[in-house]
């Protein structure tokens, strides 16, 4: 072990799904590199959506009032060096569990900052289209650059590929591109 440790976020509710085969490949990578690396389904976890409610925003040291999963997602991605949204397209950005657990990331902010600034992501993706263009995946790419450079975060790589049914994603460019990331994730700092 190398004492990093990275956080993979798997978005789509198909357990065998492109996204999930690409996020086990950098996680795989990542683990050769002697990082250690922590999976989320999101699908399978209770994460409501952010209600605006700024409860989080009371006082210096509120928190989310939402009562769900997050609660135990929080302090993970507070501890990581890296964290790996993986996500299918769905209509052209990311799905409706990716997304609703990235909204949730407006609590970590407080007058210090954000929690995961400065920290490294990486972002892969899955679509069902030709090509990244006429799929969608530029505006889930676009919100990704946006965010990560609003969290003044470190983009250590994007990686995305085309496979419309499970399990078509794996062709060897794409998972050996997936397993760099990690090795890549892993060796940053």
């Amino acid at each position: 072990m190398n004492g990093k440790h990275i956080v993979i976020l798997k978005g789509s509710p198909r357990e065998q799904s492109n996204s999930s085969i690409l996020a086990d490949q950098v996680a795989a990578g990542a683990k050769e590199a002697g990082a250690e690396v922590e999976i989320f389904s999101l699908s399978k976890m209770e994460i409501h959506p952010c209600r605006a409610c700024e409860a989080c925003h009371a006082s210096a040291d509120s928190q989310c009032a939402i009562q769900d999963d997050m609660q135990d997602l929080f302090p993970k991605l507070r501890a990581a060096d890296g964290i790996v949204i993986a996500s299918p397209i769905y209509w052209f950005t990311f799905n409706a569990q990716t997304k609703a657990c990235i909204d949730r990331w407006y609590s970590l902010e407080s007058p210090q900052g954000n929690a995961l600034a400065d920290k490294q992501f990486a972002l892969v993706l899955a679509y069902g289209d030709t090509d990244p263009y006429s799929s969608g995946a530029v505006n889930a790419i676009r919100a990704f650059q946006d965010m990560t450079h609003y969290l003044r975060a470190t983009v250590a790589g994007i990686v995305y590929g085309s496979g419309g049914e499970a399990g078509a994603i794996q062709q060897p460019k794409t998972l050996a591109k997936a397993y760099e990331l990690g090795q890549k994730l892993a060796a940053s700092g």
